[in-house]
Parts: C-alpha cells; structure tokens; sequence
C-alpha cells in the first residue's frame, strides 16, 4: 500500500517545485516524493524542504514507510529540519547577506564542534542559524545590536519559525533558552549551549580580527580564557592563527 501523499495519482499543482540549495543558494528541482536532490551547482546534497514526518506519529502505515526511505534519508532526518530552518533564516534576513553569512558560518564551526562534543546536532544546528535572529527587532526597537536587546527580541521569533515548521516541543524549547542569553553563559550550561557559544565566538573572533588584528599574545590569551569546549579552542587555534 503505497501513502496517497506519495501518490502522484493524487498529486496537486506544487507537486513539483524548486528549493534554494542551503549551501550555495542555487534553485534545485523537487518532485514532493523524493528524499533528497543533489545540487548541479555545488555538489551538496540536501534532504527534501517539504517532506514531512508528523505523520509518522499517527499512521499506522509509519514503520512501512518509513522503513522504505533510503537508508541516506534516515540518517540524515535532523538535517531536513535544520536546512528547513536555515531557508527560514534567509528568508527572514532578506537581503542582509552579512547576517546571512554570519549564521552559515557559525552553523559550520557548530557542526565540526557538536560531532566532537557528542551534543545534539538538531539543537546546536537550529540555535546556530537562529541565534542572532533578533537582531533585526533589536535595531527597530532600541537602534541598537547590543546583546541583551538581541537576546531578549530573538526567542519570539525563533518560536515562531520553530512552530511553522512543527520542531518538537522539547527542541524548540532548548534552542529559545540558547537564543535568548547566547552571548552570556550561566553558571552551568549544557553541552549544546557551549557548541554554539564557541561557534558563534570563533566567526566573532575572526570577524572581528580581520577589522582590527589582534596582537599574537593578546589572541592566544583570548582564546584560552574565553571557550567553554576544548574543541572550540583547537578549531580557533587553528582558523585564528592562519
């Protein structure tokens, strides 16, 4: 028996559609039933934006469809999630490719830490694209990006784009407690919060280091004060002392 979602009996226009490559923004092409696509552009392959797994909660037929996905699907059922969100964020951002860049750069270190940390790739990944997610209502507001106007705007916002697309409950909840205080650590945090905190402070670090370089010294006792993973501190030995 076969889902009449995936049916192309039944199939209405939009059935085929074209989804911005989260790595290169190149369009690629869908049809609604297909796991993942390959981008002509750029090579990266990425899961399906629109293919939806809330059903699974319900359907009696779940573990036979499921179970007939591609085994790159299953492995890769957090990244259609985080590349759902990384799209939110473009759409948000508009045309402010510096903020654009500046998540898909944190998403990168985040990714590279979470592995080595073992934290949870859906949680660091979302809050990295999302963190600086109320910097727009921040400048509105207050004419300001300081930190705590940017922590006190971004959770709203990331609940919102976190329910459009249906995140768990659970998820949802930990990525607006990391955006709402990602500049300022508590006293005890979670392996996630730390993930994305030396994410976001290595793009900072070298953002800022390339405006006004830093002097040798000044940068190693920076970087050995300030991470909170021995993995966010080898990865900004490395990009920072290029």
């Amino acid at each position: 028996m076969k889902c009449p979602g995936q049916d192309s009996r039944y199939w209405e226009p939009g059935a085929i559609f074209e989804a911005e490559c989260p790595q290169c923004g190149h369009a690629v092409e869908f049809f609604k039933d297909e796991a993942t696509r390959k981008c002509r552009n750029c090579g990266h392959k990425f899961a399906n934006p629109k293919m939806d797994f809330g059903c699974a909660s319900y359907c009696k037929f779940a573990a036979q469809c499921l179970g007939n996905l591609p085994p790159e699907l299953l492995a890769q059922r957090e990244n259609l999630l985080k590349d759902r969100v990384a799209l939110e964020m473009k759409r948000y951002f508009k045309q402010d490719f510096k903020r654009i860049g500046h998540a898909g750069k944190v998403a990168q270190y985040a990714e590279r830490i979470v592995k080595e940390e073992q934290g949870e790739p859906a949680v660091v990944l979302t809050a990295a694209y999302l963190h600086d997610i109320g910097i727009k209502e921040a400048e509105r507001k207050y004419n300001s990006t300081a930190a705590r106007y940017q922590e006190e705007e971004g959770p709203p916002i990331a609940r919102d784009i976190l329910t459009r697309l249906e995140a768990r409950e659970d998820l949802t909840e930990e990525v607006c407690d990391i955006v709402g205080h990602h500049h300022h650590p508590r006293d005890t945090e979670t392996t996630n919060f730390k993930c994305l905190y030396d994410a976001d402070l290595i793009v900072n670090l070298l953002e800022s280091h390339n405006e006004a370089p830093m002097a040798p010294e000044r940068l190693t006792q920076v970087i050995e004060k300030s991470f909170l993973t021995e993995t966010g501190k080898k990865i900004a030995r490395e990009v920072l002392s290029k």
